[in-house]
């Protein structure tokens, strides 16, 4: 592919670059063309960048340890992590690390040919930067000269070096601005997250917008963890928050690829030991630990918030990732069985891996370990849709200082970091923090040997176990079933071992790409005509590692690469609203396979599903649009396009005087509060594409809202229905809902026009 076709910048001449479709397409909603398609996992096949700076770093601690613990450093030292640029000279460079133009070389420089490699970075600068916690708070303030700073001196820069033509070979896999939006969900009573929360959306937007536009870019947002956002009350308006902040952007879903959970935080991966029973007849969530949040540990929240995601319109291709770095929670702590206490507190506790005295214990944890090494499409948790493990945090990086240091960075001291603090926040109980931690992101030695001892699974290469000294045997008889052009599936003989095998780990081309508790294994996003070269380990209960099985070499199937999918067949719309009009189509056909389609509204792309359905949305009343759909394979191939198939949106219904009830109520505290209104249609006739205005009496000012979109312009507010709940029936209603902050007397709005016409407050 050309490297030429790259978003327009400023002051940029270029033709749009968009060979996706014939027609022309919009700018701002599509990608520039990448030199390889974009697929739906990034991470499947590939290898991800190892950070030679954080590497260098562990080398280093592993001269200041002795014999295992070494060891065990050494082993790990070549694990991929992520870069941060946690401001805005981290772009070029400064005393904390080299610049991102030397990583995006350096990646260059690990990439195998033939072989994708992913590059994890972190975008973390947002205005007002952690709002709530004070131990990462950032360089820019929650200000409308924050916001302006914020995109022209941190999103363009690193957006116009990811741009760079250099860099179209890699996959660049972006964490989007951690904790942000998730302190709007919890937190949005504190000023300081009132003050930031306009900047957040806005700035989640534009990185959104920005990154997309470069072609080879794929978003994750944060979404925070299960001991933070598990909770029904939590999960459900985040998801809504999510969804109303990715449809505001240029290209709506399709800005994302997916979300990141427990980024640098330390909630398990699974509690092995725990399912949500009763015990006495009250059930464990109930437990002071969890707190009747149902969602103990990282798996339960993903397959969780996959389904409230889907539910609030996102695509069923969305992935999740998963930070692994510090949430191993081994060592000798760690519990071996289920606890037999028929006291529900103590069984909890008896039984988690989880050993931080309060799930709200965040800043460099005592008793943490390193878990799952990276790793792509990990099995076993099919209801989460992993993408792949990952470590977005770089074990040894503190969380924050024990103490308060002075820095230039807008660092500041958080008591949550202190070891020596009683917080109000933990149940009245110590932090449980390490004390002699550096600033956050700073080397910190004595956690990073922390995180090697109690690593969970047991760091391989690392030695044995006093009293278990033998190894597993090398497993044996590898074999490799018949091949397809992307996956090749792997058996072998079991190991054996006096204390018990505990699983296999599969390497390709000597990067891990797997584990497996029983003998098979099926390798994926695999290149087609490629030979690749597998071997398997053994790892036992006390943590010793075998020798590696011999190598079994397998050539994948040839697969035409130079065929198009067939053409999308029966392209129908179905029944519209004012502003959304549904489509579904016949499924195509492709011998390397169809990754998805391409939607196009009068020659226009305007989605990239991977079913076939797609509803378009803020579409404008009585209007006729053209549609047709093109199917993209595996291989980056387009289809011809489909037959067109017009739909026209319905016109939006006038109610007549009087015809229309309105329900508000406010839930405050302090100077902020929870707002509902509740609108019915008390017609006879359906509303389509219902719009609800009211003015608020006493200096309100909406900071994230729910279930419909609201504007607001001073004190006047609009708010419309989403594609769920645009019309309204005779006798039908819309529940949305608000956060606000106050000045003076909460009062309440008195009149209140549906689509211009006054309704009965009641």
């Amino acid at each position: 592919m050309s490297p030429t076709h790259h978003r327009l910048r400023k002051g940029a001449t270029a033709m749009a670059a968009a060979a996706l479709v014939a027609a022309p397409l919009a700018l701002a909603q599509v990608p520039a063309a990448a030199a390889e398609a974009r697929v739906a996992n990034p991470y499947a096949g590939a290898t991800q960048y190892v950070n030679p700076y954080w590497s260098d770093s562990v080398e280093a601690a592993a001269t200041r340890a002795d014999g295992d613990l070494a060891a065990k450093m050494q082993a790990i030292s070549g694990e991929p992590t992520a870069v941060w640029m946690d401001r805005i000279s981290a772009i070029e460079g400064n005393a904390d690390g080299p610049g991102l133009r030397f990583h995006l070389d350096e990646a260059l420089a690990q990439k195998d040919a033939g072989v994708p490699i992913v590059f994890n970075l972190v975008i973390y600068d947002l205005p007002g930067r952690d709002c709530y916690a004070l131990a990462s708070n950032g360089e820019l303030p929650a200000t409308d000269a924050g916001l302006v700073r914020y995109k022209n001196e941190y999103i363009d820069p690193i957006v116009d070096i990811l741009d760079d033509p250099k860099y179209d070979s890699l996959r660049i896999a972006a964490t989007i601005e951690p904790d942000s939006l998730p302190n709007l969900i919890t937190n949005i009573s504190t000023p300081d997250c009132q003050q930031s929360a306009p900047y957040y959306r806005a700035g989640v937007k534009y990185a959104l917008d920005e990154l997309y536009t470069v072609g080879n870019v794929y978003s994750y947002i944060d979404a925070a963890h299960a001991g933070w956002l598990g909770w029904p009350s939590n999960s459900g308006p985040a998801a809504k928050l999510f969804a109303d902040v990715v449809r505001s952007t240029n290209a709506g879903f399709a800005s994302v690829t997916g979300f990141v959970t427990n980024t640098a935080n330390s909630t398990p991966l699974v509690e092995p030991f725990l399912e949500d029973i009763q015990i006495g007849g009250t059930p464990i969530r109930s437990s002071s630990f969890y707190e009747w949040n149902a969602d103990f540990d990282e798996t339960d929240w993903t397959a969780h918030l996959y389904d409230l995601l889907v539910a609030e319109g996102f695509p069923a291709s969305i992935g999740m990732l998963i930070d692994t770095s510090r949430n191993g929670w081994g060592g000798d702590a760690r519990p071996t069985a289920v606890s037999t206490s028929t006291n529900y507190n103590t069984y909890v506790n008896e039984s988690r891996v989880d050993k931080r005295i309060h799930r709200g214990a965040w800043c460099n944890p005592a008793g943490a370990g390193i878990g799952e090494r990276p790793q792509a499409t990990p099995s076993g948790y099919p209801e989460s849709h992993l993408h792949a493990f990952v470590w977005v945090k770089p074990p040894g990086e503190s969380d924050g200082a024990s103490t308060d240091i002075p820095n230039d960075q807008g660092k500041r001291f958080d008591r949550m970091c202190d070891p020596t603090f009683v917080s109000p926040k933990l149940s009245n109980q110590l932090t449980g923090a390490l004390g002699g931690a550096p600033l956050a992101g700073q080397w910190f030695d004595a956690q990073f040997e922390m995180l090697v001892e109690n690593a969970y699974p047991v760091i391989e290469g690392g030695g044995t176990t006093p009293g278990d000294v033998t190894a597993p045997t090398a497993p044996t008889g590898l074999t490799a079933g018949t091949a397809t052009a992307t996956s090749v599936p792997l058996s072998w003989t079991a190991s054996t071992d006096a204390v018990g095998v505990t699983g296999y780990t599969i390497y390709r081309n000597g990067v891990q790409v797997g584990t497996s508790t029983s003998t098979s294994f099926t390798a994926t996003g695999l290149s087609p005509a490629t030979t690749y070269s597998f071997t398997v380990t053994a790892r036992d209960a006390a943590g010793n590692v075998s020798t590696p099985s011999a190598a079994r070499s397998v050539t994948t199937a040839a697969g035409q690469t130079d065929l198009p999918p067939s053409t999308p067949t029966g392209l129908t719309a179905g029944t519209t609203t004012a502003s959304t009009v549904p489509l579904s189509w016949n499924a195509s056909t492709d011998d390397v396979g169809v990754a998805g389609y391409v939607v196009l509204r009068n020659g226009t792309q305007v989605g990239t599903p991977t079913g076939t359905s797609f509803t378009d949305t803020g579409l404008t009343a009585g209007t006729t649009y053209s549609y047709t759909v093109r199917a993209k394979d595996t291989a980056g191939n387009l289809s011809a396009a489909s037959a067109a198939v017009s739909a026209t949106t319905t016109t939006v219904v006038v109610p007549p005087p009087g015809s229309c009830t309105v329900a508000y109520s406010a839930n405050g505290w302090g100077s902020g509060f929870t707002g509902t209104v509740k609108v019915t249609n008390t017609s006879t006739s359906t509303v389509n594409g219902w719009s609800l205005a009211f003015t608020f009496p006493s200096g309100q000012t909406i900071t994230n809202s729910w279930s419909g979109q609201f504007t607001q312009t001073g004190a006047n507010v609009t708010v419309t229905g989403l594609s769920w709940n645009a019309n309204l029936a005779p006798g039908g209603s819309a529940e949305v809902g608000f956060n606000a902050s106050h000045s003076g007397t909460n009062g309440v709005p008195a009149v209140f026009t549906l689509n211009g016409q006054a309704c009965t407050v009641a």
